[in-house]
């Protein structure tokens, strides 16, 4: 029997009621976030080290406004909100994804007040963005290695060169 992985796409109200549940059942939660635009093998190696790290893993996914935001280019993010947020949820280590729109997570940290806050390893644990409320609600910050060689950038510029070699 399959779950209904579509379900793990929660509203800021229905993802207080579970991660209220979750807090019960003194279950350690891991959040992270990002854009995730094109999932490939470095997300999904970072995203099991993170779910690794506690019980539940929610991800904060940057809505497509708040993704252009972050400039990471003309016509990103290649995929809409939804199409990203339903493949991060048919993810077997992620527990709820949770769509935002500003331009960081900060007000989703407070209000879930994970255990643990993981981010990239090109972040040092002093520029995370939540990294001051968690650690003083006596949760722990953590950084997770880059898998070499993927990106979502170095395969957008590898489907362009492909286009170009084709004309």
């Amino acid at each position: 029997m399959h779950l209904d992985f579509e379900s793990k796409i929660v509203s800021m109200s229905a993802l207080q009621i579970i991660r209220s549940e979750w807090e019960k059942d003194e279950l350690r939660v891991v959040f992270t976030n990002g854009v995730f635009d094109l999932i490939h093998p470095g997300h999904v190696h970072y995203l099991n080290a993170a779910g690794n790290l506690g019980d539940r893993l929610i991800i904060g996914l940057n809505n497509d406004v708040s993704a252009r935001l972050l400039e990471k280019g003309s016509g990103r993010p290649i995929n809409t909100e939804m199409a990203r947020a339903t493949v991060l949820a048919a993810l077997q280590m992620v527990d709820a994804v949770i769509l935002f729109e500003e331009s960081t997570p900060l007000n989703l940290i407070k209000s879930l007040n994970p255990n643990v806050l993981v981010k990239g390893g090109d972040y040092e644990i002093a520029d995370i963005v939540g990294a001051p409320e968690v650690t003083a609600a006596g949760g722990i910050v953590k950084t997770i290695p880059f898998v070499e060689g993927f990106s979502t950038t170095s395969i957008e510029q590898r489907i362009l060169k492909a286009g170009l070699d084709k004309e």
